[in-house]
């Protein structure tokens, strides 16, 4: 359980090469195109239809119609344990708060007097949202992507997630009961790449989207891909992953919790201890097998840290630690450091960053206001997580004056004569004669 690899002793080879010796799960999205693709065609030409039989065989429920009477979303919510009620609304209201703030304001460049450019954000029109429902019924992701895109403006917002069996054929009541709270009424009992098929040809009474969020597992995100160009995505999510970096100052309880808290995702989630502290590696190793054995899904959290994609890397100081988790680029990082404050401004490379010891992943799963929506594989060198804009397209409106643009018609010649685009100066030059 969680191999060590040890970087100790020696420099750390480049970045590349570095990224190949981490632990990382396989996801291998091309060979599951085959199954998705036929789906996706079948759901795309025979409709309403392909959905029921698809859910019939790979679900095991049958329903007529895949749309989630307005019934069931209030008797979810009126029979929501309070508890649980109370829980989500607090954590709507902090996500609500946090993203209020990343909206986006309309600005005018005056570049010249008489030309001006605007940048206009406008909400996608409409989109789909996933909510997963396989190994867990993820209902805060329900909050994770309905907020944004209501702050965002977004006028029309759907809500797929997998019928069960054991609730009558509809999605998890929890998650009917966030859709309720706030205020989503379009939502599908559908789940899989089918509910991505749904969502970019429009079958039943679900109108096509313009956009699909919201994280799933590799057929999920094979459908993404088909579909891609069609819709927007916000991404090609992989398993999940955590990565700690901690020195001899962080409680190895906590650290073997959170690594195990992480894996008990799914069975290819990442957990990855980051330490230039042998003691402590050698601590949460001792650790981890009686917590993991007092969990729930112990099964597959042991198949998890059991995993290629799960270990110990041993490092000779934070420095050298701080190269290996930016070349990790994990989808959530957590610092467990003296000085874990300024140690985390130093980070380059996460989906979000978790500071200190009171602050594990697990809050930012569900109430600290932040997105848990992340990039994962790595791809957190290049993206960004789930945030109001991710639903805003930036439109620019350009408008000059007859005098604005005869001041820079010779420049617009010269870069169309040097293009060899004789058309680009006529459409100015006829402008001039007239």
């Amino acid at each position: 359980m969680l191999a060590r690899i040890d970087l100790r002793g020696s420099a750390l080879p480049g970045t590349r090469e570095l990224t190949g010796l981490l632990p990382r799960a396989a996801t291998d999205i091309d060979s599951v195109l085959a199954t998705v693709r036929p789906l996706c065609e079948d759901v795309r030409i025979r409709g309403a239809q392909a959905v029921r039989e698809i859910t019939a065989r790979l679900d095991g429920v049958d329903n007529e119609d895949f749309a989630v009477p307005q019934e069931a979303l209030d008797r979810a919510l009126a029979e929501c344990d309070p508890t649980l009620r109370a829980a989500l609304e607090e954590a709507i209201a902090r996500v609500q708060k946090v993203h209020a703030d990343q909206r986006r304001t309309d600005v005018t460049t005056e570049v010249v007097p008489g030309g001006t450019v605007t940048e206009r954000w406008v909400p996608v029109r409409r989109v789909g949202l996933y909510v997963p429902g396989g190994l867990a019924p993820l209902l805060s992701s329900v909050v994770m992507n309905v907020v944004p895109a209501q702050i965002a403006g977004v006028e029309s917002i759907a809500v797929a997630s997998p019928p069960q069996r054991d609730h009558g054929g509809l999605p998890d009541p929890g998650v009917l009961a966030a859709c309720a709270l706030l205020g989503i009424s379009e939502v599908y009992a559908v789940g899989g790449a089918q509910a991505v098929a749904v969502f970019g040809y429009g079958a039943g009474s679900c109108e096509p989207v313009d956009m699909v969020t919201g994280p799933g597992n590799v057929y999920v995100t094979a459908a993404k891909r088909l579909l891609r160009g069609l819709i927007g995505i916000d991404s090609e999510a992989g398993p999940t992953e955590v990565a700690i970096l901690a020195d001899d100052t962080a409680d190895p309880a906590h650290v073997a919790a959170d690594l195990i808290s992480q894996a008990e995702h799914d069975p290819l989630a990442g957990a990855v201890l980051v330490t230039d502290s042998e003691a402590l590696a050698d601590a949460v190793l001792d650790l981890v097998p009686g917590q993991v054995t007092a969990t729930k899904h112990s099964d597959r959290i042991t198949t998890a840290l059991d995993g290629s994609q799960s270990g110990v890397v041993l490092v000779d100081d934070v420095d050298a630690g701080l190269r290996v988790v930016d070349a990790y680029a994990a989808e959530h990082l957590e610092i467990q450091t003296r000085d874990a404050r300024a140690v985390a401004a130093r980070v380059r490379n996460a989906g979000a960053i978790f500071v200190g010891a009171w602050s594990p992943v697990s809050l930012g799963d569900y109430i600290a206001g932040s997105n848990h929506v992340l990039p994962t594989g790595g791809c957190a060198r290049f993206s960004s997580g789930l945030s109001v804009q991710s639903f805003l397209r930036g439109i620019h409106v350009i408008e000059y004056d007859e005098q604005a643009l005869a001041d820079v018609a010779g420049h617009i010649y010269a870069l169309a004569g040097a293009e060899d685009l004789p058309g680009h100066a006529a459409a100015v030059r006829i402008r001039q004669r007239t």
